[in-house]
């Protein structure tokens, strides 16, 4: 059984016809973006930054804590083919690992390579895609974490992803979006999808 179309309805708001920004903006040399929630397009978003960032020369690296070398995805083909540096140093999902400890030591060496590379001060753009799993899971240290992010060097801007975000890393960041989850096709037994989902 096929679902009916909506019927027309009348229109439920009028344009803007005011500038509904404030006054006075400035330009900042870098931000902080933060992408959380349980809905999906947490690192897609992330994803949408970098290629914005490398269409204007920026150099961008992105540290991934959760997902796997080993997977293929699509954004790391991409990523390859436009020069974003690209680290996957997770271990995959927790439920299908058989030694946590392992998982947690990846995750101190991710954490220990993106602090490294942030610090340098080379990349404009650093993405570090699923840091607050560890965080919340307090593999790797939430203090020292903070510190690093606030006191980076002044044109290196951020894109932080994952659920359940600290209250910190909401009051750093310049832009935080919760994503809100109407719907999602697992909920409906339906498997990640390639060109989708990964």
């Amino acid at each position: 059984m096929t679902a009916e179309p909506p019927t027309a309805e009348p229109p439920t708001a009028e344009p803007p016809t005011e500038d509904p920004r404030p006054d006075g903006l400035t330009v900042a040399k870098s931000l902080v973006v933060l992408n959380t929630g349980e809905g999906k397009g947490k690192s897609s978003a992330a994803f949408g930054v970098a290629l914005r960032a490398r269409a204007r020369n920026w150099p961008v690296a992105v540290v991934q804590f959760l997902k796997s070398d080993d997977w293929v995805t699509g954004e790391q083909m991409m990523a390859e083919s436009l020069g974003i540096d690209m680290w996957s140093l997770g271990e995959g999902f927790t439920w299908d690992s058989d030694d946590l400890t392992r998982d947690e030591a990846e995750a101190k060496e991710a954490w220990r390579h993106g602090r490294q590379i942030l610090e340098s001060g080379q990349y404009r753009l650093v993405v570090f895609d699923e840091i607050t799993y560890p965080l919340n899971w307090g593999w790797i240290d939430a203090q020292e974490v903070a510190a690093t992010f606030k006191n980076r060097p002044e044109r290196v801007s951020l894109v932080l992803t994952g659920r359940d975000a600290p209250e910190w890393m909401i009051e750093l960041a310049d832009t935080a979006t919760e994503m809100v989850k109407t719907k999602h096709a697992y909920d409906s037994g339906v498997v990640a999808k390639k060109g989708i989902d990964f």
